[in-house]
């Protein structure tokens, strides 16, 4: 293992700022190492570029994008010797956010110069890798209509969210889990090795990825007030106190439903089959984490991580892309 080999891969339209800078305030704060860049231009370019790097023996693949582009380079970095850092630029950016890593830039690269390295599990669904979160219903049919617009950012997540609620009807799901078999009408299954979709939405609180098991929460369709509660208790970490919701923790488990339809992995929108097999990989990928980071606390995490966007976004509002920042420094 060469231990001053890094692969950078940026992911330029992830997100809603500019990146001109990252490559050389990379290169700056991590002087112990040859970085070498690589910009995707289209889907599966990031996991391509991580498998050549894990081939190579390089020691660190850094992924600077959102949760897909996370995705796509921990597929290729799983059973490797290699190490990922993550520098959260996506719109919702939930496995680093479920790590403790900073959605500030600098601060981010911090957390990979610390070295603090955990070895993590993922999910497979049908052989297809989850690092985050696997979601069917609702949740799934939001992914693919915000993946149609223009526009990314929270603000245009959540008008996704409004438009299909207005006429979403929930699904019959049959699940084969810790030798039980339950059939249930949900609103949504979500298999989550993390905690939360991304934005400090926290679906399943407290899910690890360090346990071996996965969190399934399944969501069943409430009235209107009772989903207004649900969606605060989902920003606030106590969903899991919710009567609308039904949670199990195991390593494996199969779902199936009548038909065919959407899902979605880490956010991104697939389309899956009637059948799915699930099951957790334990500790099967080097992840830089944060050693300072105290763990969920419900509420108080919330607020803190909201508190840091705020202040995060007004120095966006001040810095417009990168370069201004590296001219401050």
């Amino acid at each position: 293992m060469d231990r001053n080999r890094c692969l950078l891969i940026i992911n330029p339209i992830s997100g809603t700022f500019d990146k001109r800078g990252l490559e050389e305030l990379v290169r700056r704060s991590l002087p112990s190492m040859e970085v070498e860049l690589f910009k995707t231009l289209g889907h599966g370019d990031a996991t391509v570029a991580a498998s050549t790097a894990a081939k190579a023996r390089y020691d660190t693949v850094i992924v600077a994008g959102g949760d897909g582009t996370v995705n796509e380079a921990a597929a290729a970095l799983r059973g490797t010797d290699t190490k990922m850092g993550i520098i959260p630029c996506g719109s919702g950016n939930g496995l680093a956010r479920h790590l403790g890593i900073p959605i500030d830039i600098k601060a981010s690269i911090d957390i990979i110069i610390k070295n603090n390295v955990t070895q993590c599990d993922y999910g497979l669904v049908n052989e297809l890798p989850f690092f985050c979160t696997f979601g069917l219903g609702f949740d799934a049919e939001v992914s693919h209509l915000f993946a149609e617009q223009k526009k990314r950012g929270f603000i245009t997540y959540v008008k996704s969210v409004v438009q299909r609620l207005k006429d979403y009807h929930s699904d019959e799901y049959t699940i084969w889990a810790d030798g039980k078999k339950i059939t249930e009408k949900a609103f949504i299954v979500a298999v989550c090795n993390a905690s939360q979709y991304g934005n400090n939405a926290y679906i399943a609180p407290n899910a690890s990825l360090t346990d071996g098991l996965l969190d399934i929460t399944v969501v069943h369709q409430g009235n209107p007030f009772t989903t207004a509660l649900m969606g605060i208790e989902l920003m606030t970490g106590r969903l899991d106190k919710n009567t609308l919701i039904h949670t199990l923790r195991v390593p494996s488990a199969v779902i199936s439903r009548k038909q065919a339809g959407v899902a979605h992995v880490d956010g991104e929108p697939v389309t899956m089959g009637e059948r799915m097999e699930i099951s957790c990989q334990p500790g099967k990928i080097n992840i830089y984490t944060n050693p300072d980071y105290a763990g969920f606390k419900p509420i108080i995490t919330p607020v803190k991580s909201f508190f840091d966007d705020l202040n995060h976004a007004l120095k966006r509002l001040t810095d417009k892309s990168l370069n201004n920042i590296e001219k401050e420094k």
